[in-house]
Order: structure tokens, then sequence, then C-alpha cells
């Protein structure tokens, strides 16, 4: 809500729900249409592009929970139409939403936006280092840990753990030391003398390692591309996804295969817990 001083010194407080109304000027027949079932909805505006894109386990209940909501009158008055895509089930809704979004970048979509320069901290040796997707495959490199928009996020995430698991600003590249001279983390006894000496570089490391553990990206676990098996109201779909990249529906697309961190933060959790039906390819 946001609040301002009108003419005569009252506090107005504006409320969108003052101000909504039902946007009747989408078709009936595109709400008519919409399926109870898994899948996809795009609201496209009067030249037929995509203003927004979600996804649902019920198309229909929650298209019309976004026409009953004041706070989203905006996007609603951009909109002319609703279409949608029928998916075989949660996973396949949200890997395609996934896609949809990067394609056609609607400008209500905040998230789901491909990353310009993604990165992670890899400890392939005794020191961190920041390494990019650009550079390096992070569906089958070891030891990447964490996954940042930038490399600012990242050396502040690596900060983070420094600071709070004691270890030495100076080994882990973070600050600039001169040979045999302790660190000022040292110098508060908040380092074990990893820039001293005092520490072998490669306890340090391991400790670096066991700090980062939490932020360890899963390596694709698979030899190759599988298929994920879902299936709703009569329509069977197979998700191909190879090395955490989305290749399309049934059969896969002839593209590239470039990790993406929407379809590993889809994935990771489900193929590590075995409850999806799955086929190696």
């Amino acid at each position: 809500m946001r609040t301002h001083v009108n003419s005569v010194g009252l506090l107005v407080v504006s409320d969108p729900v003052l101000n909504f109304s039902y946007p009747a000027h989408i078709p009936r027949e595109c709400i008519d249409a919409l399926p109870s079932l898994p899948g996809v909805y795009i609201f496209r505006d009067a030249s037929g592009k995509p203003v927004y894109i979600g996804k649902s386990v019920n198309i229909r209940t929650r298209v019309l929970s976004h026409m009953r909501t004041a706070e989203e009158m905006q996007m609603l008055a951009r909109a002319a139409t609703i279409d949608f895509e029928r998916t075989g089930g949660e996973i396949g809704a949200l890997l395609r939403e996934s896609e949809l979004v990067k394609q056609h970048q609607p400008v209500f979509n905040s998230k789901l936006r491909r990353l310009r320069e993604m990165c992670s901290i890899s400890m392939a040796g005794d020191q961190p280092e920041i390494v990019f997707a650009r550079e390096v495959d992070f569906a089958l490199a070891e030891q990447l840990y964490g996954l940042f928009g930038s490399k600012k996020a990242a050396i502040e995430a690596l900060r983070d753990v420094v600071h709070v698991r004691e270890l030495c600003a100076v080994a882990t590249g973070l600050e600039k030391g001169m040979p045999g001279r302790p660190c000022f983390a040292r110098q508060v006894a908040r380092c074990k003398g990893a820039c001293t000496g005092e520490e072998s570089a490669a306890d340090h490391a391991a400790r670096v390692r066991l700090a980062l553990e939490p932020l360890r990206v899963t390596r694709w676990p698979f030899a190759g591309a599988l298929a994920i098996v879902e299936e709703s109201a009569g329509l069977c779909q197979r998700a191909i996804v190879d090395r955490w990249c989305y290749l399309g529906v049934d059969k896969p697309r002839a593209a590239a295969v470039s990790f993406d961190i929407d379809v590993y933060n889809i994935l990771v959790r489900p193929l590590q817990s075995g409850t999806l039906h799955i086929e190696e390819l």
C-alpha cells in the first residue's frame, strides 16, 4: 500500500482493493476453456505478447485466483487473453514455465529470468576460486559450492563462511598478506594460522571444504540424458533433461546443452529423493 498527504494534510492510504474491479475485458471463453489439470498458463496483451506466465497443478483454480487479486490489477489490465498448455504433471509444468519465461521475458515475471553471469566457488585446489559457467561445465565439475548471479555475491558468501568458521582471509584469497605475517583475524584469535604456517595449507583447505559443504552443487548423477515420465488425465509426457538442462518433451531438441540454474533447482531434490519416474536414455 502507498500513502500520501493530500492538499488539506490528510494522510491517504491507497488501497488497491478500493480500485479493483473484475477484469471483464478478458473474454469469458478464455476462462471457460481452462482445465483443472497441471500445466502452464499465459496472460497475453492485445498484440499476443505474454505479460505473465505461470504454472499450476490446477490451471483453472490458479488463474481464477489471479483474477480475484487486487494487487495484480496492473497485470490484469494489460492482459487481453489467456491461453494454456497442459503438461503430464507438476515437474513438466515447472520446466515448461521456466523455459517460456526465459524465451519471452514477460514484464510481470520477476523470477526465472536467465542470469547473465552465473558463477560458483571451486575448491579444485587448496584455495577457493570463483569460476564462471561460461568457462566451466557446472553440471560435470567436481567440488563446486553455491550458485551465484555475480562474482560479488560469491565473494560475499565466501567472506561470510570465512568469518563464521574462523578461516583465514589471506589463505582463501580474500585479503592480501605478507608471507609469515599474521592476518587480522589471527591477531584477534579468529584464525588458526594458515597465514603464518601454523596451520598447513592442506588442513586449512579441508576446513574450507567442510565449511562450504552445505553449498555443494550436485554433479549430474547420470551417464547421459533421462526422461521424467508423468501422466495426468490421459496425457503422458516424457520431459527430457541432460546435465541440468531441459531439452523439451518426448523428443529432445537439437540444442546445445547448457547448465540451467532453474532446472537444477527444480530437479535436484526430487531426483535425490527417488520420487520421480525416470528413464535413462
